[in-house]
């Protein structure tokens, strides 16, 4: 198998560009010369195509004074702008074909270390060459001289040979199930964490099974803030009441008897129902009989095919992946996809029968439902209250175009006319076209969104659009609100191993068709009685078919391994530069206080490692009367000195653990060592977790300059404002991802906390977290003393972080509808096949974002699905899939498409595309091929969606904040030029875009503006009988700011409250607590508690905006004197700057474009 797979994901060695992203799936690989990535049908752009030229200047942006721009109609196609002057010397920024490779080169996977290898991946065409700045092929536009854009919704190629990929140490193994194999080639079960997987489409599985019982619970899944939808189908008051103990088996024997008849079945089709899988493809590895003789075959197949571990544990009782074929029945044909279900009227008895081969109809099976005649039995199978299930699709839906009125979302928007866009509040995801009944069950948005809420029926059309396909996920989001089934069947899909879910269709009490590849399953015994009504008959209304989002618990015959126990080591720096800042103080105090607090269970275990020029370790064995400290100077050949005692079961030897943080601080106080063995310390903590495999949390303040993974500063900072290409975004070595790659094999995520005031090449030491599933905080200039905001934001972070819960061996899996594929991942992680993710730990924090494409014309479909499987092992013991499922519409008309468009999945996913392009090509490169997604979406809409052609820059309402998000994106830390930027501030804000829940990252995008001194309850929240103002959200301009006001700017990571010179009094006094303006405090970073109707106003908002996020952001106070001043005027994004456009200014460029 090619490993294009995991080199391109996951990056390469030899200090190259890592850009998380993008991960083929080898699928569409085989490519045609001509042939846009990973496409066979679509014809691609002319790589010699010349369009639109970029603004000139720095980067994008003119850096002279102003001059006044044309009108539109004095734009010429052919010379370049004359209201944009380039500065002396400098010429237009055209956006000239790339001469290199293309910008999402698969780089080669580093080899984690000695093992076996996998055979030498196959050699595959490269395509030709693309520019850099293209997203998307152009059919329309291939004859006309026009530059490339982003490739959107396409695999990007693949690119030179590619290296085998090296399996990582061997040691103990996940909690992951072999699944079965041909007898032919089944090797025998080895501990390697890394596997084969086949070219194969991303219906790949996430599998975990049965257990007794159902647990306590909450009925309903969450529900958005302050809103609680009722269930579709009422729930009895009895079901998962914490007091009761879990449901028992269902009632034995046999339903009644009834005569057969015959289930309505749709006309025949081609594939509608494939025949199941052989057993080693069900897990989406395929046999590779060149495999090493110890390589497991498929160890990802741990959630995919619990049960059929050949000879490996017990077989599940009623694991339907291994019922004989003829058990399912005949294939049951019916056009795929047509309906979400029917429930027909059926007798609680009606007997599961095969449908006869030549039984067709051309019926909606809801018409059947009224036309065909079944067996009726004195007590009627009834439909659920209130109208149709909740799985199950109005027929009406094929005709539910947006065209017939146009919505609010197709309303046209002159955006050169209209300034106030931003809405008063936050913005709404916006609600896809489904009936009403399966849209009140559909996924929260918050934990799993499309850029497009209405689904292209082909590429050809997604092309057409010019907006990116992709799905945003926050699957560990804490909740208030979560079904938690403990079931003696986890009924799956025999075939692509989707979980039973809210969209698929019930033929009839017996059998139902999966919503992803159509198959008809049988329903198990089990799975009709109801612990909910404690009835028999109406799987229907199962939690699993009631919620999108649901927890499975998975019994302990599905694992290799027991759960592991949750293991805290934690490695600190005790150089001089560390004691300086005083961040030790900190940290001891903060587990101290928070020690009883961490995740785990009576297995707990923790430890501890602190270094300078050597490593020190410490022996916290039972029955020491204090902490017993072991150095280790001999940094080049680690060794762990007592490898028992220095993992410590927390409950027995907490007292020790306590001595050992009270003295940490003093050991080091009076250090001269200033040198720094951070490899060497990573590698002592990886020997120390492999056995168990656990969380790595690294405190480190300064660049590592001794022994392995020593690094060189490689910042200018006389470039740090330069407008050329930003240099070092890209590791300098590959020590940091290679030793990730092993740690993740091994269960170990390493989370880094960066506490610096100088460079100390995040770019680099980032490596380790990004590909082990961990986590970056990066706190600049922070020192106890000089910077006390910094020191309240790690407190809290601390405290969230050490408390926070935590899912251990973890793995996620993302399968979708038939016909669409999946190409390219985004997070923090590692690809261990084409379509599953490593995550040895996984947080509630964590954000992820995929890009997909459509493979096969969606033609007989009028919804598609995807659902997330996240498998992981909670702090507690218990192995649990947690799983989300979201329904979408197809449409097949662009102004449908254009209706369902979310803009800011749109931005958030732009901006992890970028993050990729400004690593693997050009910081430059990037800034274009955003400029271009606008030109680009907004030409579209206005040559194929508008029916009336009329002057000004035309955008649909609900992409009039398309501009203005790709212009906050360009002025954003991560991707901004001319701006003096310190290196690590800008990798860190990429790494954020990247990792950050949309929410989250949106605000950091654009942040949100407030006037504060004149808050009043009108429109308040009462939350917690806590009164919220809600001040309006104001545009970031200066014009909006008055003298005489104090106004909150919420950036996501920090809060700025800038105070105007006039400012009324009242506010001074009773909110700051100062009698005039002259004495605000120049580094005020706390509210004082006043007893005042303005300051509890005031500080109540501030905190609720505080806590809906889980980090905490610092908040500044500052004048018009403060040194923050300009930190905060450079996020007024609409005001031009020395470097940078302003918003209308942006705009008028975006028109002359589209106007070529």
């Amino acid at each position: 198998m090619s490993t294009a797979g995991f080199n391109s994901q996951n990056g390469t060695g030899a200090g190259q560009a890592y850009a998380n992203g993008p991960s083929q799936n080898p699928v569409a690989l085989q490519q045609l010369p001509g042939v846009s990535y990973g496409m066979t049908h679509q014809p691609t752009y002319n790589p010699m195509q010349a369009k639109a030229p970029a603004p000139p200047g720095p980067g994008l942006y003119p850096s002279g004074p102003y001059q006044p721009v044309a009108p539109v109609s004095s734009y010429q196609p052919g010379p370049p702008l004359t209201s944009y002057p380039a500065p002396p010397g400098q010429s237009l920024l055209t956006r000239p074909p790339m001469g290199g490779p293309p910008s999402h080169t698969p780089p080669q996977s580093a080899s984690p270390s000695p093992g076996p290898r996998m055979p030498p991946a196959h050699a595959t065409p490269p395509p030709p060459a693309v520019s850099s700045s293209s997203y998307y092929p152009n059919p329309q536009q291939q004859q006309q001289p026009m530059a490339p854009t982003w490739q959107y919704n396409t695999a990007p190629p693949p690119m030179g040979p590619h290296s085998p990929m090296s399996a990582p140490p061997r040691g103990p193994v996940a909690n992951h199930v072999n699944p079965a194999v041909s007898s032919t080639a089944l090797p025998p079960p080895s501990s390697a964490a890394y596997s084969s997987a086949p070219p194969a489409h991303v219906s790949h599985s996430v599998t975990q099974p049965p257990g007794p019982g159902m647990p306590p619970t909450s009925l309903q899944g969450y529900t958005q803030p302050g809103t609680a939808p009722p269930p579709m189908n009422p729930m009895a008051p009895n079901t998962y009441q914490p007091s009761r103990a879990p449901y028992g088996p269902p009632p034995t024997g046999p339903p009644p008897t009834m005569k057969p008849t015959l289930p309505p079945t749709g006309p025949p089709m081609a594939n509608a129902t494939p025949p199941p899988p052989k057993a080693d493809a069900q897990c989406g590895a395929a046999v590779n009989s060149t495999l090493p003789p110890t390589e497991p075959d498929c160890q990802e197949g741990d959630i995919e095919c619990p049960g059929t571990v050949a000879g490996n544990g017990p077989q599940a009782p009623n694991s339907y992946n291994h019922v004989d074929n003829k058990l399912a029945g005949p294939p049951h044909p019916g056009p795929p996809g047509r309906h979400l279900g029917h429930y027909p009227s059926l007798p609680p008895g009606y007997q599961n029968t095969p449908a006869p081969h030549n039984a067709t109809s051309p019926m909606h099976p809801a018409m059947q439902a009224a036309t065909q005649p079944y067996t009726q039995a004195p007590r009627p199978y009834q439909q659920p209250p209130g109208g149709p299930g909740p799985a199950q699709l109005s027929p009406s839906l094929a005709a539910m175009s947006l065209q017939s009125s146009t919505p609010e979302a197709l309303r046209v928007v002159n955006l050169l006319q209209e300034r106030n866009l931003l809405p008063p509040n936050s913005i709404p995801a916006p609600t896809p076209c489904l009936p009403q009944d399966l849209q009140k069950i559909n996924c929260n948005p918050e934990v799993f969104r499309s850029t497009l809420t209405s689904i292209p029926q082909t590429q050809s059309l997604l092309n057409k659009a010019k907006m990116p396909l992709g799905l945003l996920l926050h699957p560990f989001k804490d909740l208030s609100q979560l079904p938690v089934v403990t079931s003696s069947t986890i009924v799956r899909c025999r075939s692509c191993r989707t979980y039973i879910n809210p969209f698929v269709s019930f033929l009839d009490q017996r059998r139902w068709k999966c919503n992803l590849c159509y198959r008809v399953n049988d329903v198990p015994e089990e799975f009709m009685y109801n612990p909910v009504s404690r009835s028999y008959g109406e799987p229907h209304k199962r939690p699993e078919v009631q919620n999108a989002t649901i927890e499975f618990i998975a019994p302990s015959e599905y694992m290799l391994r027991p759960p592991q126990p949750a293991v805290y080591l934690f490695v600190l720096d005790v150089s001089h530069n560390a004691v300086e800042t005083g961040y030790l103080n900190v940290f001891c105090q903060s587990l101290l206080d928070n020690i009883n607090a961490l995740p785990g269970d009576s297995r707990t275990k923790v430890g501890f490692i602190t270094f300078d020029s050597t490593i020190h370790f410490y022996n916290l064995q039972e029955g020491l009367s204090q902490p017993q400290m072991l150095i280790v100077s001999d940094i080049e050949d680690i060794f762990l000195p007592t490898p028992d005692s220095l993992l410590v079961n927390l409950n027995e030897c907490k007292e020790l653990v306590q001595d050992l943080l009270k003295s940490l601080p003093n050991l080091f106080e009076k250090t001269m060592e200033t040198q720094s063995a951070l490899g060497s310390a990573l590698q002592a903590a990886f020997k120390l977790l492999s056995p168990t495999g656990g969380r790595m949390s690294v405190f480190q303040t300064q660049l590592p300059n001794l022994g392995v993974g020593a690094l060189q500063s490689r910042e200018d900072p006389n470039q740090r404002a330069s407008a050329k290409d930003v240099q070092h975004l890209s590791p300098a070595t590959d020590f940091y991802k290679k030793l990730a790659l092993d740690c993740s094999g091994q269960q170990v995520a390493v989370d880094l906390f960066l506490l610096s005031s100088r460079y100390c090449d995040l770019a680099s030491l980032g490596c380790i977290s990004r590909y082990s599933a961990g986590s970056v905080y990066y706190y600049p200039s922070y020192h106890h003393q000089h910077n006390p905001a910094q020191v309240e934001c790690f407190q809290k972070d601390l405290k969230r972080y050490l408390t926070r819960k935590i899912g251990l061996e973890a793995v996620m899996r993302i399968r979708c509808t038939k016909g669409l594929s999946i190409h390219t991942f985004h997070g923090n992680f590692f690809v261990r096949s084409t379509d599953l993710l490593s995550l040895p730990n996984v947080n509630p924090d964590a954000g992820f974002a995929v890009q997909m494409s459509i493979e096969e014309n969606l033609d007989d479909m009028q919804a598609v699905s995807f659902q997330a499987a996240l498998l992981y092992t909670s702090s507690k013991g218990e192995r649990r899939i947690r799983v989300h499922t979201l329904c979408l519409p197809v449409v097949n008309s662009l102004s449908d498409i254009f209706a369902g468009a979310d803009v800011q999945a749109i931005t958030g996913l732009l901006a992890c595309m970028a993050v990729d392009r400004s690593a693997t090509a050009s910081m430059s490169d990037a800034r274009d091929a955003m400029t271009n997604a606008a030109i680009d979406s907004l030409t579209s809409y206005r040559q194929s969606v508008l029916t009336i052609q009329q002057p000004g820059l035309l955008a649909p309402a609900c992409l009039r904040l398309f501009p203005l998000f790709i212009l906050a994106l360009l002025k954003q830390k991560a991707f901004r030029t001319g701006t003096s930027t310190r290196l690590d501030d800008r990798v860190f804000a990429m790494c954020q875009l990247k990792y950050q829940p949309l929410v989250y990252a949106m605000l950091m995008i654009h942040p949100t503006l407030y006037r504060v001194d004149d808050l009043t309850d009108e429109g308040a929240l009462n939350i917690n009988e806590r009164t919220i103002p809600q001040p309006r959200v104001l545009q970031l301009s200066v014009e909006k700011l008055s003298r005489e006001g104090a106004f909150l700017m919420d950036a996501g990571t920090v809060m700025y409250l800038w105070i105007g010179r006039n400012c009324h009094p009242n506010f001074l006094t009773q909110v700051l607590g100062v009698p005039s303006y002259a004495a605000v405090p120049d580094n005020l970073y706390l509210l004082p508690e006043l007893d005042t109707a303005e300051s509890q106003r005031t500080r109540a908002f501030i905190s609720w905006l505080r806590d809906q996020r889980p980090f905490f952001p610092s908040l500044h106070v500052i004048r018009d004197e403060s040194q923050l001043k300009p930190t905060f005027m450079q996020n007024m994004i609409e005001d031009r700057t020395e470097s940078a456009l302003s918003y209308y200014e942006f705009l008028l460029h975006l028109q002359q474009q589209i106007s070529k």
